[in-house]
């Protein structure tokens, strides 16, 4: 089936271990290493009376049961017995106490990571959103984490537990008879070729599946977004089939990375075999010899399973590692990404007049393409100027450049004469407000939503900001007026509603510039008018920048500035350029002509 939309994946892949990742995750875990070491001397307590058992169990048979001495062997037998049972009890407390404290620490660990990647994911610049799918970056967040989650508080000192039991059942096979011990050891070496052989393909597995589910969100959050859409053209079916394609290539990575992953079993399961056949052949030998007792061949034939289980453990715990450390890329890949564009010496508390400047501006996105050209333009401060020019002109790539969603690629943005790389980015944006075409409703109430440009509003000020733009009507039509709670985007309202009430909260933010990025597309022609009467008041003391295709938005304002393809090709104010032959009256008569034809 032909595939109708690309989502970017994550490749290529890393076949190598991402140590900064590692370094990463180590240094979230700095702020508890207390309670970790105190986690890690339980689990060395819990290690060595597990350790301890079979020994114990081997010199009951040799000093107990094998000599028969009547009422002696019965006591020392109770006495091993009755250690064993203490060694069990302290085993099940420890552990129980160890996965409780565990469970706490890696619970604060996750809520630290998490908060940390959400923070990051709020000074990224705009840059990076615009190349991944918000699904994805969703997986990051949700699955991501949840996948470190589980190694943190299962895997981590599980794994240290097992290697604490190997380092001493191995230090107990060679002290007993350390020949013996060598000898099932050399089954070792068998396992490490194994998983290092597996560990690449199993580690690119991995991060090829989190791709696959990263799509699958990616595909997911645009069906939801866009549902209107599809129903509108009658995509329903053809969805389901693209999202079944998707859904199976999730399967095959799946089956492919388990497989793999799987192959590491019966490797350890076949070194076991060998070791117990080294045990009977040899040890037998050893028996006859006098060399070994009874209870020491009891003892080994315990510890080689005692030995053989965490080494299955930390096969399995390796394999899970391997799928944390795809997912900890992702995560440590999104917290090590730059920020925003950083600040050149930036300064705090800039009071800003608003005016605005371009000298010899030039930019281009990622694809190459110049979006701007050598822009030179001054907006005084206190004055309205609108943008004007057909699609892809540049006129909203100018609202990006001077909110600072991207830095020119040459020239400067100034503001009251300060290139704006100087200005911190909270300081510059607590002054410059935009308002976009498409306004974004939050999951909240109404007044929340108009709040949102100032969160210590009053419910006065509130209703004020909305009675300015001729949305308080509207809003009391509602069944609960200021308080009626909005889904996410704001279903229930119409385009222009949402629209008002994102004029209310600009209004509210009482910004020193105000930006309109044709703001007023979606607001029907009276409502229109309503809102200039209102803008006019609120443009006395700062500076507005419009970008709008309508006359009335544009026709009273103090200098116009035409873009096309990137170029500032004509300025001045209305009645200068519509008696100029040019781009700007072809522009004004095509608005009437269509005006006329309505």
């Amino acid at each position: 089936m032909k595939q109708r939309f690309v989502y970017p994946n994550d490749g290529p892949f890393n076949h190598n271990f991402n140590w900064a990742s590692i370094f990463h995750f180590l240094r979230f875990m700095m702020p508890y290493r207390k309670q970790l070491i105190g986690v890690t001397a339980l689990a060395l307590l819990g290690s060595v009376t597990q350790v301890l058992a079979p020994a114990i169990i081997a010199i009951a048979i040799d000093k107990a049961i094998q000599p028969r001495d009547g009422e002696a062997s019965i006591r020392l037998l109770l006495m091993y017995a009755s250690l064993m049972i203490v060694l069990c009890v302290l085993q099940m407390a420890v552990g129980r106490y160890r996965i409780r404290r565990m469970s706490r620490i890696g619970q604060q660990m996750i809520s630290d990571l998490r908060s940390t990647l959400f923070s990051r994911i709020q000074s990224l610049p705009i840059r990076y959103f615009n190349s991944k799918p918000t699904g994805s970056i969703h997986q990051h967040i949700t699955g991501d984490i949840a996948v470190l989650e589980d190694i943190i508080m299962n895997g981590t000192i599980t794994l240290l537990m097992d290697i604490l039991q190997l380092v001493g059942v191995i230090t107990i096979l060679l002290i007993w008879n350390y020949k013996l011990g060598a000898l099932i050891m050399l089954t070792v070496p068998l396992v490490f070729a194994v998983s290092r052989f597996l560990r690449k393909r199993i580690r690119v597995s991995f991060q090829e599946l989190r791709a696959k589910q990263a799509c699958i969100n990616a595909h997911l959050n645009d069906s939801i977004q866009g549902m209107k859409v599809t129903q509108a053209y009658e995509q329903e079916e053809e969805n389901i089939r693209y999202f079944e394609s998707i859904n199976k290539d999730n399967i095959r990575a799946w089956d492919k990375a388990s497989a793999l992953n799987q192959l590491l079993i019966p490797v350890i399961q076949l070194t076991i075999v060998l070791g117990l056949i080294i045990l009977f052949v040899y040890g037998s030998y050893l028996i006859q010899t006098g060399v070994m007792t009874v209870g020491l061949f009891v003892g080994y034939t315990n510890y080689i399973f005692n030995f053989w289980e965490p080494v299955q453990r930390i096969g399995q715990l390796y394999s899970q590692l391997l799928i944390g450390m795809a997912s900890s890329d992702k995560i440590f890949g999104i917290i090590r990404q730059e920020s925003a564009d950083p600040e050149v010496e930036a300064k705090e508390n800039i009071s800003i007049k608003g005016e605005i400047a371009f000298e010899q501006v030039s930019f281009q996105y990622d694809n190459n393409k110049m979006a701007l050209q050598e822009i030179d333009l001054t907006i005084k401060a206190g004055q309205m100027a609108a943008f004007v020019g057909s699609t892809g002109a540049g006129k909203s790539t100018l609202i990006n450049l001077l909110c600072r969603f991207y830095d020119p690629d040459q020239g400067r943005v100034l503001i009251d004469g300060t290139d704006i790389r100087n200005i911190a980015n909270d300081n510059l944006r607590s002054q410059i407000c935009l308002v976009p075409q498409e306004p974004f409703i939050f999951s909240g109430t109404i007044r929340d939503n108009i709040r949102y440009g100032k969160l210590d509003a009053t419910d006065e000020e509130v209703k004020l900001a909305a009675t300015a733009v001729h949305a308080h009507d509207f809003i009391m039509r509602l069944p609960q007026g200021y308080d009626t709670p909005l889904q996410e985007q704001g279903g229930m309202l119409s385009t222009g509603q949402k629209q008002l009430i994102s004029f209310a909260r600009a209004i509210i933010a009482n910004p020193r510039i105000l930006i309109l990025d044709e703001a007023t597309a979606n607001i029907d022609t009276e409502t229109e008018r309503n809102i200039q009467q209102a803008l006019k008041a609120l443009q006395l003391d700062r500076t507005t920048v419009v970008v709008a295709h309508r006359l009335s938005t544009i026709r009273d304002a103090d200098q116009i500035f035409v873009l096309d393809h990137g170029k500032l090709i004509e300025q001045g104010t209305h009645q200068q350029l519509v008696h100029h032959v040019g781009s700007y009256r072809q522009f004004i008569e095509m608005q009437r002509y269509l005006a006329v034809g309505e």
